[in-house]
């Protein structure tokens, strides 16, 4: 099973995207913004195989989290989560070999099924 970081700063999200991706046995590390994930990353989080993170959020948001988590970890799967399909177009400039987007709101079969894609 992979280990995934997961930030979003809506608590109901967290909860329900942590709950069910660690039923499936995932070890999920859960923050409540960008820099929070991002200080987890620096800070130890080379066994991290999988981030997902919303792209709407203070202080810094997912894409600008995505690119500093792909230079630290340039193998990193990339889910990005987010509302707004305007958002997602953003990522584009995103250069990860593993890049994936879901839009909310979204399903726990989706979330599971968009995990299991990544770490194919």
């Amino acid at each position: 099973m992979a280990t995934i970081l997961l930030a979003d700063d809506d608590a109901a999200v967290r909860d329900l995207v942590r709950r069910a991706l660690s039923s499936d046995g995932h070890a999920v590390r859960v923050t409540q913004d960008g820099q929070e994930a991002l200080d987890e990353l620096t800070g130890g989080g080379g066994d991290i195989d999988i981030l997902i993170t919303d792209v709407d959020m203070p202080q810094l948001d997912g894409i600008t989290l995505a690119e500093r988590a792909l230079a630290l970890k340039p193998g990193l799967a990339v889910v990005l989560m987010s509302g707004f399909s305007d958002q997602l177009e953003r990522a584009a400039r995103l250069r990860a070999r593993q890049l994936f987007s879901i839009s909310k709101p979204f399903t726990l079969d989706q979330i599971r099924q968009l995990v299991r894609s990544a770490l194919a």
